[in-house]
């Protein structure tokens, strides 16, 4: 397949390279402090005996499966601990088509744009199906678009970049659709614990062996770099994700698996209380910065990103460009997200310097 380099790491080199001061609202990682015992037991782990540097189960270390299992009421042995929630999304996709079920993957528009990168990796062919205005889930949408050829559905609730909560009852429905064609239903849960309506349900509670659900620590505990995801597969598939986990990766890093099994057990829920609050209040401030630059947006229900539109300045590229040369904002183009928001921006709250960008961005405009 033709690799094309992804827009993220295009508009981050950009802005590094800019004369000018410029706030970075491109990824997605949280600029607060990851739980303290997990930095706790990495200091543990240092002094620990040799045997422990070695591998570990390539399925995951037991305990933290366990950890994972308990709180996700399911069977420890239908979790996969992976190199992060995208390695989780790549064995799960995997698993739609090498079904021969067909080889259509159905993602919705606006869409986190390494899906279709992944599906194509695995030699399906990616399908866009439209979203509602501010990105909510439509399954009559999905149900227009499905087919015999459809292998795979896949959700992202809370969603990037729209940030979007799915309806439960709504995911059941797509679920439903899926069975009718035998489909599986892929619904990654990453950002579950940035929920801000507090309506979020997860697809384990359906108990659909259709649905496979991935999730991982490194939004939540302000690890991206730890690469600790999962994925908890129903039955008659955990088998062959394990298996293909193995031949791709051996195992996952063990130090990080420790880390978070200690941080697990040991943070309390008023960590991730915390989290939510403060993004809450940058989600007010930059949201309000938007209303005086007289701009269109999706409010978050959940995640951490805005989706933005302003009058007379499509979110191309080019434009991208132009507010970090001259606002010194750093944003990603709506077109890569698909077609559905190619006049929008988006912009990741994880940065202090949030409200800072949006008087920035509110002055720019207002000019």
């Amino acid at each position: 397949m033709e690799y094309e380099e992804p827009k993220f790491f295009h508009v981050m080199q950009y802005a590094g390279a800019a004369d000018g001061d410029v706030i970075d609202m491109v990824s997605g990682n949280p600029d607060w402090e990851p739980p303290g015992a997990l930095r706790e037991a990495l200091r543990e782990y240092a002094g620990l005996p040799p045997d422990v540097f070695q591998y570990p189960p390539s399925e995951g270390l037991r305990e933290l499966r366990e950890a994972i299992a308990e709180r996700r009421g399911v069977d420890v042995d239908r979790v996969v601990v992976t190199n992060g929630t995208g390695e989780a999304n790549y064995l799960a996709m995997a698993r739609a088509f090498e079904r021969d079920a067909g080889d259509e993957a159905l993602l919705l528009d606006p869409v986190y744009p390494y899906y279709p990168g992944k599906v194509q990796l695995l030699g399906g062919k990616p399908t866009l199906v439209p979203t509602d205005r501010d990105g909510g889930l439509d399954p009559d949408a999905i149900r227009e678009a499905a087919s015999e050829e459809t292998a795979l559905i896949t959700l992202n609730t809370p969603n990037n970049p729209t940030g979007a909560i799915y309806d439960i009852d709504a995911v059941w429905e797509v679920v439903a659709i899926a069975d009718e064609v035998d489909a599986l239903v892929l619904v990654d849960e990453v950002y579950d614990h940035f929920d801000l309506t507090g309506e979020f349900e997860s697809a384990l509670t359906l108990g659909s062996d259709r649905v496979i659900v991935t999730n991982g620590f490194s939004k939540s505990m302000a690890i991206t770099g730890f690469r600790v995801g999962y994925g908890v597969f129903p039955d008659d598939h955990v088998f062959e994700a394990k298996a293909r986990h193995m031949l791709v990766n051996v195992a996952g890093p063990r130090p990080s698996q420790y880390a978070v099994t200690h941080a697990l057990a040991e943070t309390d829920p008023e960590y991730f209380a915390e989290s939510r609050a403060l993004l809450a209040e940058r989600v007010d401030a930059f949201t309000d910065a938007l209303d005086a630059a007289g701009a269109e947006y999706s409010r978050p229900e959940g995640a951490f990103y805005v989706l933005a539109r302003f009058d007379g300045f499509p979110g191309t590229m080019e434009n991208v460009k132009r507010l970090i040369d001259e606002a010194g904002v750093a944003g990603m183009p709506g077109d890569a997200f698909g077609t559905a928001r190619g006049d929008w921006i988006r912009f990741a709250l994880v940065t202090p310097r949030t409200v800072e960008a949006a008087e920035r961005l509110a002055d720019y405009f207002d000019e």
